[in-house]
């Protein structure tokens, strides 16, 4: 019986925990996920800027929070 590694990249229905793992924000078109709002809108506020909209998409949203993390030297 062997053990697989559980890897949450790969998981249909990745717990919250996984969710707030910003690499799992990164793969395509969908809309971005509620953590991924919530952290970009606390991260524009820390910066003083406007929040994004709702209908950012995953790629997007993620590419924003990079450059937002290194603006902030977070």
């Amino acid at each position: 019986m062997s053990e697989e590694l559980h890897n949450p990249k790969l998981d249909e229905h990745p717990g919250s925990n996984a969710e707030k793992d910003p690499d799992n924000w990164v793969s395509g078109h969908d809309p971005m996920t509620g953590a991924q709002a919530s952290y970009l809108t606390t991260l524009c506020g820390e910066a003083k800027i406007d929040p994004p909209s709702a209908d950012l998409n995953k790629a997007d949203a993620s590419k924003m929070i990079d450059e937002l993390k290194q603006k902030l030297g977070h």
